[in-house]
C-alpha cells in the first residue's frame, strides 16, 4: 500500500508523450562506467539498479554531439549510428522497470577538462572568452561550425530516438556551450549570434528547433539551465529566467540547476557537498515555476523523500532530482512508497565516491553503498552455499558492512564493539563543523543491522581467549587505528595534542593555535574552522602542496572558501619538525628550509593514525580463518573500510 505521506511525490505526470508514475528523477550525471564512448553492460545494469528501485524518470549523462564536445576522455558520444544498440538495451532495461529515460545532449563549448591522451585541446565557444577553472582560451566559433553543431544536436537526438529513448534534454547549465551564448560576458559576438537578448539566444533557438524537426511529436525535449551562475562573469538569474521564458514555446520542461563549471566557486553548485542545506534551490525553482506554464524540475540536495515531498507540496517544482539519493540507496522510491522510510539509506553527501571518483577518471560508486557502480558484480546477493559463525571485532562501518553482508547471505553473526556506541570514527567526523550528516553513515549501517537480525554486543573488548571460547568459523578483524604521534623535539612550553583529544573534548585549544596536517584531508581544515568559530587564531601547516589535497574538489573549495573567510592562514609544503617555547618550527618539502610559527599555545596533530592489529595474529594462531578489513590493515577512510567489509561479507 502507498504511503500516504507522500501523495504530491507518487503522483503521475504527463508530459508530451510520456508520463512519469512519481515525480523522483535521476538527473543526468557522469558515471565513467562507459570505456569506449559507448552504452555498455555497467552501464546498463547501473540505471537498470534504479529503475527497478523505483525511479520515476532516468536522465542519462551527457552524451556528445559534435568531435570537439569531448570534455573528458569517456565521454559518451552521439555522433554516429553505432551508438544507438547501447542506448536501446539501456532504454529497454529501463522500460521493463516502468521508467522513462532522456539522455542529455551535450556540447561543453570552452569547458574542457582533459584529453584521451594528456594533449592540451582545442576548445571553442561563441568568443575569445578565457575560462578560469580549467585555465582554457577557446577560438571563436565560426558559423560553418556553429551550423555543425546545430545539426549534431538534432542527429544525436535522432538517434536516441531510433534507440527509443523517452526523449532528450539539452544542456544549457553550469557554462556550457548553450549558456556561454547565452551570456553577455561569455558571448561578445557582433554577428547574428551575439549582441542582443535575441541574438544571444539564436544558438539555443536553432538547436531546439533542429531537434524537435529530426524526432517526432510524441518525443520529449527538455532544457537544463543554471537559474543563476552565482559568478559575477556568468549568466545572471533574471537572463536565465529571460532566456527560458523566449525558448518556453520549444520546451516540454525546464530543469533547474545552479552555478558554474567556470569557476571554482560556482562549480561547487554542480555537487553541492553536505555543508549545503537540504533543497536549496527549491526558491529558484519556484520563481520559474511562477512564469513559466512547462513543468519545472529542480536538484540540489533533495536526499529524503520528505524533502521532495515538501517541495512539490509547496508547489515550487514539478519533479525533484534526487541522483545521490538514488546513488547512495537505489531502492529509496519504493521503500518511501511503500512507508519504510526508516529503512531508506540516505545519502550524507560527502562526495567521496560519487563526483569524487569521477574528477579521478574512476568509475562511479557510494562509501555507503559500495555495490553502486559495481552491480555486475554485487548487485544481486547470492547465498552461502552453507551458514558459517562469523565474528566481527569492531564496530565501525566496515564492521558493520562485513556484518550486515554476511548475514544476508545466511551465516550467523555476532558484531563485537569495545566502546558503548557504534560507529567507530564516523562519530568523531561528525562532530566537524557542517559535518553532522557523516554521522548517518552510522544510522544507516546501524538499521541495516537490525534488519539483516545482527546479533550485537557492546562495551567488549575481544581477546583471543573470547575468540578461542566461542570458536567462529570465520573472524572479521575490523578494530580501527589510532592517532600516530611521532616522537619529536620539544621543550615542552607549547600543548601539544591530537584531532581526537580536541573532538572528544578531552583537551582544549588555547588563543594561538598551528594544526600539523599531513593527511591533506577533511579532519585538520574542520578543525581549523573550529577553533576559528570558537575565538582561537588559527595556522594551517600542510605538507601537501594544498590544501585539502586528498579531499573531493567540490568539499574540498567549499572548505577553502570558509577557511578564508574565517582568517585562518594556510601554509604548504610544511614537514613537522618540533618545539621550542612558544615557537613551533616546520621544514618546507621542497627547499628544505625552516619554517617557523611564533607565539603559539597549542599545537594540533594531525598525522594520520596507525593500525590497531595485535588481534590478527594471535587468532592466526588458533588456526581460525581470519580476515582483516578497513584501518587496522591500513589507515585510509570510510569508503575503503566499507568497500572491503562488502568483500569480506560476500567471501564468509
Amino acid at each position: 500500500m502507498a504511503d500516504t505521506r507522500f501523495p504530491h511525490l507518487f503522483r503521475p505526470l504527463t508530459i508530451r508523450g510520456v508520463t512519469l508514475k512519481n515525480r523522483i528523477m535521476s538527473t543526468g550525471h557522469d558515471t565513467t562506467l562507459p570505456t569506449d564512448g559507448t552504452v555498455n553492460d555497467a552501464l546498463v545494469a547501473y540505471h537498470r539498479a534504479r529503475a527497478k528501485g523505483g525511479a520515476g524518470l532516468i536522465v542519462t549523462q551527457v552524451a556528445g554531439v559534435h568531435e570537439t564536445a569531448r570534455y573528458t576522455s569517456h565521454l559518451l558520444m552521439a555522433t554516429g549510428d553505432e551508438c544507438i544498440p547501447g542506448y536501446r538495451r539501456l532504454a529497454e532495461a529501463c522500460h521493463a522497470e516502468g521508467c522513462v529515460v532522456f539522455s542529455q545532449l551535450f556540447h561543453p563549448g570552452r569547458e574542457i577538462m582533459e584529453s584521451a591522451d594528456g594533449l592540451l585541446a582545442v576548445a571553442y565557444a561563441p568568443s575569445v572568452t578565457p575560462n578560469e577553472r580549467f585555465r582554457v582560451m577557446p577560438r571563436a566559433l565560426s558559423a560553418a561550425m556553429i551550423d555543425e553543431i546545430v545539426h549534431g544536436y538534432a542527429q544525436a537526438a535522432r538517434r536516441m530516438r531510433e534507440a527509443g529513448l523517452d526523449g532528450v534534454e539539452l544542456v544549457a547549465s553550469h557554462g556550457y556551450l548553450p549558456a556561454q551564448f547565452l551570456s553577455p560576458r561569455v558571448n561578445r559576438r557582433t554577428d547574428q549570434y551575439g549582441g542582443s537578448e535575441a541574438n544571444r539566444a539564436r544558438f539555443v533557438e536553432q538547436v531546439l528547433c533542429a531537434i524537435r524537426a529530426a524526432t517526432d511529436e510524441a518525443f520529449v525535449v527538455g532544457l537544463r539551465i543554471s537559474a543563476d551562475e552565482r559568478e559575477e562573469n556568468g549568466l545572471s538569474g533574471p537572463e536565465a529566467l529571460a532566456a527560458c521564458q523566449r525558448l518556453e514555446p520549444l520546451l516540454d520542461y525546464v530543469n533547474i540547476t545552479t552555478g558554474t563549471s567556470a569557476t571554482l566557486g560556482g562549480a561547487v553548485h554542480i555537487v553541492p557537498p553536505m555543508a549545503y542545506q537540504n533543497a536549496y534551490l527549491a526558491p529558484d525553482a519556484a520563481r520559474y515555476r511562477q512564469v513559466l506554464k512547462v513543468p519545472v524540475f529542480v536538484a540540489g540536495r533533495i536526499n529524503q523523500p520528505h524533502d521532495a515531498e515538501a517541495v512539490l507540496a509547496a508547489g515550487k517544482a514539478d519533479v525533484c532530482g534526487m541522483t545521490r539519493a538514488l546513488i547512495c540507496d537505489p531502492e529509496m522510491p519504493v521503500k518511501a512508497e511503500a512507508g519504510r522510510t526508516d529503512d531508506i539509506r540516505a545519502c550524507i553527501a560527502c562526495n567521496q565516491a560519487c563526483i569524487g571518483h569521477f574528477h579521478r577518471g574512476l568509475p562511479i560508486s557510494c562509501i555507503q553503498h559500495p555495490e553502486t557502480g559495481r552491480e555486475l558484480v554485487y548487485g544481486a546477493m547470492v547465498p552461502a552455499k552453507a551458514g558459517r559463525k562469523v565474528m566481527v571485532v569492531g564496530g565501525g562501518p566496515g564492521g558493520m558492512k562485513a556484518a550486515v553482508t554476511a548475514a544476508a547471505r545466511g551465516h550467523e553473526v555476532t558484531l563485537y564493539e569495545a566502546a558503548s556506541q557504534l560507529g567507530g570514527q564516523a562519530l568523531l567526523a561528525q562532530l566537524l563543523p557542517r559535518r553532522s550528516e557523516f554521522g548517518g553513515i552510522v544510522t544507516n549501517l546501524s538499521r541495516e543491522l537490525e534488519l539483516a537480525q545482527v546479533r550485537v554486543v557492546r562495551g567488549l573488548r575481544v581477546t583471543a581467549d573470547l575468540i578461542a571460547a566461542e570458536q567462529p568459523d570465520l573472524v572479521v578483524l575490523a578494530t580501527g587505528a589510532t592517532p600516530y604521534r611521532p616522537e619529536i623535539e620539544t621543550d615542552g612550553q607549547v600543548q601539544i595534542v591530537d584531532a581526537w583529544q580536541i573532538l572528544k573534548g578531552e583537551a582544549k585549544a588555547g588563543g594561538r593555535v598551528v594544526i600539523a596536517d599531513w593527511r591533506s584531508d577533511w579532519i585538520a581544515p574542520g578543525l581549523a574552522e573550529r577553533l576559528a568559530g570558537e575565538g582561537s587564531t588559527v595556522s594551517l601547516a600542510l605538507s601537501g602542496t594544498h590544501l585539502g589535497e586528498a579531499l573531493p574538489l567540490y568539499v574540498r573549495d567549499d572548505i577553502a572558501a570558509t577557511l578564508h573567510r574565517a582568517g585562518v592562514s594556510v601554509t604548504p609544503y610544511a614537514r613537522l619538525f618540533g618545539t621550542v617555547g612558544d615557537t613551533v618550527y616546520f621544514q618546507h618539502t621542497a627547499s628544505g628550509e625552516p619554517v617557523a610559527f611564533e607565539g603559539i599555545d597549542t599545537l594540533v596533530l594531525c598525522l594520520g593514525h596507525q593500525p590497531v592489529s595485535e588481534l590478527e595474529e594471535q587468532v592466526g594462531a588458533l588456526g581460525i580463518d581470519v580476515v582483516g578489513i578497513g584501518d587496522c590493515m591500513a589507515p585510509r577512510t570510510a569508503e575503503e573500510a566499507v568497500y572491503e567489509g562488502m568483500v569480506a561479507g560476500w567471501r564468509a
